[in-house]
């Protein structure tokens, strides 16, 4: 089902305010008020060697897509993961996803075949999540393409009090934006090093199927939010000074990286993902990205 998602950039100052006017209309949704309130979103996003997703966010391309691995909170025994492709198709949004389990994940990537290893949720038979398995596995062998950042944030998620299955409304803040520069599919649940991306602002999203109901059409004239571009990709992407965009124009100009290899490992060859040069990079953020590296550990609750 096609779906739509406006997305505001809201100063962290205004949470308070944002939390009490939604209050008579939505409610908090289960997995994040039985994990404190909100859970920790985790993904390794997915680029050709020339970042090809990322310019055509910037060119503004109608019919794009993101290729991403998600998981949630912590690292844990049997932890499910997810295959994903989000699709753009002009404004609407279209989703493919496939549950597994972390660990395999991993040996999938490696070059294991699919087997029993996806599953189904209530929303999606095993069939259709196989499906979406193969259309992952497709982009990232037929692209070439290798993880470039992990984009992880704290998400405060609402659903309608009053149920409407067909639109689905529901309201997301997205909190404490950071970004973990050429990650290995075992540093999904990782974040030794990150960057931060703009503590100033949080991302509030709104998302239905079919109406943006009339209330909150008035929160966002009241509080004068501008709907617009808000790509975590894009933003945690240029975060990183070691994914600078001129820095990699420059290199593939002259050459020097390879063609990606599908073990999916650290991108080698000199460039800066080796612990040692992630930490010859700690703290000489451009502040044209306005990014600062964080040593932080994520919350122990689980979803």
């Amino acid at each position: 089902m096609l779906r739509f998602e406006y997305k505001y950039f809201v100063p962290t100052g205004q949470l308070d305010k944002l939390r009490a006017m939604i209050q008579p209309f939505m409610e908090m949704d289960k997995h994040a008020e039985s994990n404190g309130g909100e859970y920790t979103v985790r993904s390794i996003y997915f680029d050709t060697k020339d970042l090809e997703c990322y310019y055509q966010k910037l060119a503004g391309v109608k019919r794009r897509n993101k290729v991403r691995l998600r998981g949630y909170n912590n690292e844990e025994d049997g932890n499910l993961v997810f295959f994903e492709i989000k699709k753009k198709v002009d404004e609407p949004l279209f989703k493919n996803r496939a549950p597994l389990q972390f660990e395999d994940a991993k040996k999938i990537l490696a070059g294991e075949e699919l087997d029993g290893a996806v599953g189904s949720t209530k929303k999606m038979t095993r069939e259709e999540a196989v499906n979406n398995a193969r259309r992952f596995l497709y982009h990232i062998h037929a692209r070439q393409m290798q993880p470039v950042v992990t984009v992880i944030y704290e998400r405060e998620p609402y659903q309608s009090i009053l149920k409407d299955r067909a639109n689905d409304f529901r309201i997301t803040f997205d909190k404490n934006l950071r970004a973990v520069p050429y990650p290995s599919l075992d540093e999904l649940f990782e974040e030794k090093i990150s960057y931060e991306v703009d503590h100033r602002y949080f991302i509030l999203e709104i998302k239905f199927n079919r109406y943006m109901p009339a209330w909150a059409k008035a929160i966002v004239m009241t509080l004068g939010l501008k709907k617009g571009p808000a790509s975590k990709y894009v933003m945690a992407l240029e975060a990183c000074p070691e994914i600078s965009p001129g820095v990699r124009h420059q290199i593939l100009s002259s050459g020097q990286l390879p063609l990606p290899n599908f073990k999916l490992a650290k991108i080698q060859n000199g460039h800066p993902a080796s612990d040692k040069n992630r930490r010859a990079v700690k703290g000489k953020i451009s502040s044209a990205h306005g990014g600062k590296p964080n040593q932080t550990c994520s919350k122990s609750s689980s979803k």
